[in-house]
């Protein structure tokens, strides 16, 4: 229904970005880390998923990505927020050097990415690895931040709490990062504590 968005940055969180567009804010679930760019007017390409009770607007930086999310959609037993979450947990490219490898421990350190599923990601996306291969050309960089080490771990908490985690054991799971690795990458924070 909805291609992409072009509007203004209202606010942005770890895995939420509401989108100022002729005063209207869409709400989009975003990938942690995507890089949007440091322009405050943003086009955000788009995928709307209507259920009975809700309507869920998803947003990426680039087509390719939302392309990707929708790939793992057409995987059996994978929703929005699994896609979301493994869009999350490894760059475009871990994801697609993981498919072509048939690297099932890589994907089962994903959230909600269990050994059965990582099968069926492999038995279903693995024909459409060779053309993928051209992305690994084009990798997705992000922008690295730099805020108190308190707001990154609570960022961080919130942004695993957005994908299903329970509060206790989002803490715990960054902390045990945090203490073993001392960052001031939000992205790189949270992916970490994504593989524990």
């Amino acid at each position: 229904m909805y291609e992409f968005l072009e509007g203004t940055l209202d606010s942005r969180m770890p895995a939420r970005l509401v989108l100022n567009v002729g005063g209207v804010g869409y709400d989009l679930a975003v990938p942690i880390g995507a890089n949007f760019g440091d322009d405050k007017s943003l086009r955000v390409w788009t995928h709307l998923v209507v259920r009975e009770d809700a309507h869920s607007l998803y947003g990426f930086p680039d087509r390719e990505m939302r392309e990707l999310f929708r790939l793992f959609l057409s995987v059996r037993g994978i929703g929005p927020g699994i896609a979301l979450g493994i869009l999350s947990g490894l760059s475009r490219e871990e994801l697609i050097r993981a498919i072509l490898d048939d690297d099932v421990k890589r994907l089962c350190q994903l959230k909600g990415v269990g050994k059965k599923t990582a099968s069926q990601i492999l038995l279903d996306l693995r024909d459409k690895a060779t053309a993928w291969q051209n992305a690994l050309d084009t990798p997705i960089t992000t922008k690295a931040s730099e805020p108190e080490t308190d707001s990154l771990i609570d960022d961080a908490i919130q942004a695993l709490m957005s994908i299903g985690y329970s509060a206790k054991d989002a803490r715990k799971s960054v902390e045990k990062v945090a203490d073993k690795n001392p960052t001031t990458d939000l992205e790189l924070l949270v992916r970490e504590a994504l593989r524990t």
